[in-house]
């Protein structure tokens, strides 16, 4: 148990530390309008994610805590949440993985307008 959160531990922190270099390369290649560093961490992520996701299961997934849960999890969300919309839709649950995703979406920029809101009342 311990040995498999230190590996996530590890992994996050790359892959926060990655996220927050690609933005500023982003930014600073791309320029500041368009959310270029987020779109390209949930591609680059989602893509690695795919092959991850087929080569770990292949060897005995030894190292999917540090790389999917831990790098991946920390490079972007949007890979594990591609993950798993395509594992429901794979499994012939198209319905659920429309829901999913819609839901996904939909409730979480809700729930961030709602978190702005509030704080917003708070801190003003």
């Amino acid at each position: 148990m311990w040995m498999t959160l230190a590996q996530v531990a590890l992994g996050g922190a790359v892959g926060a530390s990655a996220r927050y270099l690609t933005g500023l390369a982003a930014l600073r290649l791309l320029g500041p309008g368009f959310p270029w560093g987020t779109f390209v961490v949930n591609v680059v992520g989602s893509f690695v994610m795919g092959i991850l996701a087929v080569v770990l299961v292949q060897s005995g997934g030894r190292f999917s805590p540090l790389l999917m849960t831990g790098v991946l999890g920390g490079f972007t969300t949007f890979s594990a949440f591609s993950l798993d919309a395509v594992t429901l839709f794979e499994r012939g649950q198209v319905g659920l993985a429309l829901l999913y995703v819609g839901g996904s979406v939909l409730v979480s920029i809700v729930a961030l307008a709602a978190g702005l809101f509030l704080a917003r009342g708070v801190v003003a």
